[in-house]
């Protein structure tokens, strides 16, 4: 076809093997911050990076903190120390990952800091608040669809709470003035990345304050790994009847070392692989205890009627007769495009719901799933949040 370019043609085959996981992005998101906001020297064992993980890096680095990447072949300090909470060895030798000084609160006085957050929703969503708390005058470079993705109502909380930013939509997005402590409300249903950028940022203020949560909470597992990060760095807010309440001075301290997980969100996508094929694949690098909300991928395949086989940090997923089922995807709205290249030959129908927060990201993700699936061959239609898939005995291929 004139003007059209192919950039990849994927011909079929026999899928199997063993794949090592990535690290975690959005461990790696918050470990970075921690680090950055700690009062000594951390050590982030990262195997691995992406464009959103060095996005956050950036951007910390901006407000002042000093992040090296570190090879093998590098050492942490000896005088780091090392928590038992963070899993980890007892040096930095043979180990990738970042090298974390924190940055200093009071900033550059008069200077303001360029904080380039790609395309990444999480990259900004957390230093918006953060940069608010510590009083710093920045800019935001946002690219792709990222200015038009939602930003209410944290941003009207911000603004409440003592910030000054540009109207939404804005590119660069301007933010002056210093978050003041006490009541703060966020609608759960809407975006954990709202909460857990409050979450990392009102330790930071000069007093208590209180995050108090309405309506029905989605992606917590995605909460659960904030507040997991937080404990790790001497961070521990009360949860009670919906209200977070959050000590104001609240020191980060460095656990000298905390090691990024193995990534669930990623692996599905191995993992869906092996299910849906004649032979076995197995994912290595997992943690079984995750509080990854996607860590679900096992229960949900099982669901479908694939085999699980678990071995230590290994997980191995063997194909079966695969049968439509019923999801609700509000806990782990990111296995939506995989979950639906498993129903799209699984016997029966599949109903995706509560994954209309997928319309907001970097794409319309219902969308774009639909129609790349419809393209291959798949039975496929959108719903207002979600996705029907009624099953067809195989995929014919097609340009998508």
């Amino acid at each position: 076809m004139e003007g059209f370019k192919i950039d990849a043609e994927v011909r079929p085959g026999l899928l199997n093997g063993t794949v090592k996981a990535i690290p975690s992005k959005s461990q790696a998101h918050r470990a970075l911050i921690c680090a950055a906001l700690a009062g000594g020297q951390t050590f982030v064992e990262c195997e691995g990076t992406s464009k959103d993980i060095e996005a956050t890096a950036a951007c910390l680095t901006a407000l002042g903190a000093n992040i090296t990447r570190v090879s093998k072949s590098a050492r942490v300090s000896k005088s780091a120390r090392v928590s038992k909470s963070a899993r980890v060895s007892k040096s930095a030798c043979g180990s990738n990952g970042f090298d974390v000084h924190p940055l200093k609160r009071s900033g550059s006085a008069g200077t303001v800091a360029s904080l380039p957050c790609g395309e990444s929703g999480s990259t900004f969503r957390f230093m918006l608040p953060i940069t608010g708390a510590l009083g710093r005058e920045a800019s935001f470079l946002l690219e792709g669809r990222l200015p038009e993705r939602p930003l209410s109502p944290l941003y009207e909380e911000l603004i409440r709470g003592g910030c000054v930013l540009s109207p939404p939509g804005s590119s660069p997005f301007d933010i002056s003035g210093r978050l003041m402590p006490g009541h703060y409300k966020l609608d759960a249903g809407i975006s954990s990345q709202f909460i857990s950028g409050l979450l990392f940022a009102l330790p930071l203020l000069d007093g208590d304050s209180e995050l108090q949560l309405t309506g029905k909470p989605e992606s917590f597992p995605y909460i659960e790994l904030t507040l997991a990060m937080l404990d790790i760095f001497g961070i521990k807010p009360e949860f009670k009847d919906m209200v977070f309440y959050i000590r104001g001075r609240n020191n980060y301290r460095s656990p000298g070392r905390v090691r990024v997980e193995g990534d669930w969100s990623n692996a599905a996508f191995w993992l869906t692989a092996g299910a849906i094929g004649d032979s076995g694949i197995t994912c290595e690098g997992l943690d079984m205890q995750s509080r990854q909300g996607d860590r679900a991928i096992l229960d949900i395949l099982t669901e479908f009627g694939a085999q699980v086989i678990i071995n230590g940090d290994s997980v191995t997923l063997q194909g079966g007769r695969l049968r439509g089922i019923e999801i609700s995807a509000e806990n782990y709205p990111d296995l939506v495009p995989i979950l639906s290249v498993a129903a799209s030959t699984a016997q029966g129908t599949t109903v995706i719901r509560n994954a209309g927060r997928l319309r907001d990201k970097e794409s319309d993700r219902l969308a774009a799933v639909s129609d790349m699936l419809r393209r291959l061959g798949a039975d496929i239609y959108e719903t207002e949040d979600g996705l029907c898939i009624k099953g067809v005995s195989s995929l014919n291929g097609g340009d998508v």
